[in-house]
């Protein structure tokens, strides 16, 4: 089988150009912009998620580093593409909702009659929120003794994840991108938004402005009509106008009376059509094939056959019948599926490591001269201090849960399905975790406690951030950068997120009618999370939903599928192109796909290959930012319009 990157017979370095020298990007502009982010934005994502049950996301990062960007560009000032990179990844950290968003979500939850009813208030312990009867629920502040020790484990595990993901995801990354070579192709897009921004601080404006930009005017058209409108109308009116439906045209209502049980509909976001351009055409077409085939054909033989129904009903739309069709069968064969990638993981990067030359004493895990990097063993070292810390603590706080299942996540399930994850980001720009892992080992081991459900158990993906590496390797950006904005982000972040919940909270209760989004739709979600608390009572449903049988039909399939296509000698992409769409929806695996047939049979004709490859992550990026900026417009002038209605003149 070709084990190559892209497994195209095309070179892996027409995406990047070969990066020269690394710099520091931590510097007195990224001080300022992390304040000016946890200051401006953090309360306008705090306050968009009550109010509207979204933040602001990628426009928080996009508005951030175009506003330093146009000062510098006023002043005379030329920022670095290492500066703007931190700028875009300090903005990203730091422009939700904060850590003591869980604090007001848990208060509400202990005094919800939902709670009540399932009888589990008195259940959830004190390590996670005070007790009912505390007065800091009178007083509506966090100045209290009783959130002493949640506060205390917030803090201790803001720290601990920082060291872990940090020390596990540059291992991944040294892994994936250093010795296998694996060629990340979204991480690109980050990078190229980076480098087209500083060259526009400059006078020398090479082709990447160009095409940013024209990305950027498509994403503020599309993003005019996508985003701005739903945002606005959606804080003056009764109910937003929406002229492309968010997230997707939900067609499975209308083809039930053919296809029982098939999830249909397609996504009118333009972004998922350009994303299209940048992924490895085997992964986009194979994820195509597989959702078609597993969603929309073999849902309703499924049906038909007995095997999907039970939870199904006519009537109902993409996310309820997803859900259902999950439960019933795909959560077990998904198990069993991401088993067996792991297997097919570990056989290739063996053999990657074998032709690399590690098992010769070659020193193929050298890293380049100047890169900031830091001792592999040392990332190792970091990880597993966090994991022993986890299962300490969760042996303390819940001493009556198996000891062994915590360890066995920490040290052995996590490290795999990371890896696994790594291994699909660099290959497909997509992660891929198995689902309900966490939920079905507390179902299966007979705890009967509430307070499992709270504690921090070490079960984590970090295959991503093996991309987030690649991305600050691509912007000649030193390691040691991200560890600097880390220590930055870690104090502001803590800081105003406790100073903007306690202003809120202390405003009135939360929810409230000020807060319509959270009014409506928390009580939903706390219904939805107590059911999931008292899934490992006596006679769980849930627990009927573990079948073993799917779940080894699952691995047995994904093992043959891999040994047909390695004696055929397909690509490697095909296989993960396939196993990937196995449980993704239609709705946006057929725009990708649209997407993918213009990038390889129009604009690389028309452009060429090699350009239009170095074109396509930089007009995804433009574009992303484009659709950010109109829908911060849109926020803005929503809340000016609402917050003067009620003015008296």
């Amino acid at each position: 089988m070709d084990t190559t990157p892209t497994g195209t017979g095309e070179t892996t370095d027409i995406q990047e150009e070969q990066v020269k020298a690394y710099e520091d990007g931590f510097t007195a502009k990224t001080i300022v912009g992390a304040f000016f982010v946890g200051l401006i934005m953090m309360p306008g994502a705090i306050y968009l998620t009550l109010l509207a049950g979204q933040g602001i996301g990628p426009a928080g990062q996009w508005v951030t580093i175009i506003l330093f960007a146009e000062v510098a560009r006023r002043s005379f000032v030329t920022l670095k593409r290492q500066e703007i990179y931190i700028l875009y990844y300090v903005a990203g950290a730091l422009s939700g909702v904060g850590a003591f968003y869980s604090f007001i979500w848990n208060a509400y939850l202990i005094r919800s009659p939902q709670a009540h009813t399932f009888e589990i208030s008195q259940g959830i312990p004190r390590w996670v929120v005070p007790p009912e009867s505390s007065t800091a629920y009178i007083q509506r502040t966090f100045l209290h003794p009783d959130w002493f020790i949640p506060i205390l484990l917030v803090i201790a595990g803001e720290i601990m994840g920082r060291l872990m993901w940090i020390g596990i995801g540059y291992s991944l990354f040294r892994v994936t991108s250093d010795v296998e070579r694996l060629p990340f192709p979204m991480a690109p897009v980050a990078a190229a938004g980076a480098t087209a921004l500083a060259e526009a601080t400059t006078k020398e404006e090479s082709w990447r402005w160009r095409v940013f930009s024209i990305g950027t005017m498509v994403g503020l058209i599309f993003g005019f009509f996508y985003v701005a409108i739903p945002a606005f109308t959606g804080s003056v009116l009764s109910q937003a106008l929406t002229i492309i439906p968010i997230p997707f045209i939900d067609l499975t209502p209308n083809t039930e009376g053919f296809l029982p049980a098939a999830l249909t509909g397609l996504s009118g976001d333009l972004g998922t059509v350009l994303v299209g351009f940048v992924l490895p055409f085997p992964v986009v077409v194979g994820s195509f094939i597989t959702s078609i085939l597993c969603q929309v054909i073999l849902n309703p033989i499924l049906y038909y056959n007995g095997l999907i129904g039970h939870i199904w009903r006519p009537g109902m739309k993409t996310p309820q019948a997803q859900m259902s069709t999950q439960f019933e069968f795909w959560l077990s064969f998904s198990i069993g599926l991401g088993l067996a990638i792991a297997v097919v993981g570990f056989i290739m990067v063996f053999r990657s490591l074998k032709k690399s030359g590690l098992f010769r004493g070659n020193k193929v895990l050298s890293p380049p001269a100047g890169r900031g990097d830091f001792p592999l063993l040392l990332g190792i070292g970091l990880w597993l201090l966090g994991t022993v810390f986890y299962v300490i603590l969760c042996r303390i706080l819940v001493p009556n849960f198996p000891a062994w299942i915590i360890a066995f996540f920490g040290f052995v399930w996590t490290p795999i399905t990371s890896y696994v994850s790594a291994r699909m980001f660099g290959l497909t720009g997509t992660g891929f975790g198995v689902p309900m892992v966490r939920e079905a080992s507390f179902i299966l081991a007979g705890y009967r406690g509430v307070d499992i459900w709270f504690a921090p158990i070490p079960l984590n993906d970090y295959g991503y951030f093996a991309q987030r590496f690649r991305e600050v390797e691509l912007t000649g950006t030193k390691i040691t950068s991200v560890i600097k904005a880390e220590l930055l982000i870690l104090p502001v972040g803590l800081v105003c997120s406790f100073i903007f919940w306690s202003f809120l909270w202390r405003m009135s209760d939360i929810p409230s009618s000020a807060h319509p989004y959270a009014q409506v739709f928390w009580p939903i979600n706390v219904t939805s999370q107590c059911l999931w608390m008292t899934a490992n009572q006596k006679d769980s449903w849930l627990l009927s939903m573990i079948k073993p049988n799917l779940m080894a039909v699952g691995g047995a399939s994904t093992l043959v599928l891999y040994a047909v296509l390695s004696a055929f000698k397909v690509p490697v992409l095909w296989f993960y192109g396939l196993v990937g769409g196995v449980t993704a929806l239609p709705h946006f695996t057929i725009p990708t796909f649209v997407g993918a047939l213009f990038s390889r049979y129009y604009f690389a004709k028309r452009f060429g290959q090699e350009r239009w490859s170095n074109y396509a992550p930089v007009l995804l990026a433009g574009f992303s930012c484009g659709v950010g900026l109109m829908g911060v417009v849109g926020i803005a002038l929503g809340l000016i319009a609402k917050s003067t209605s009620y003015l008296p003149f």
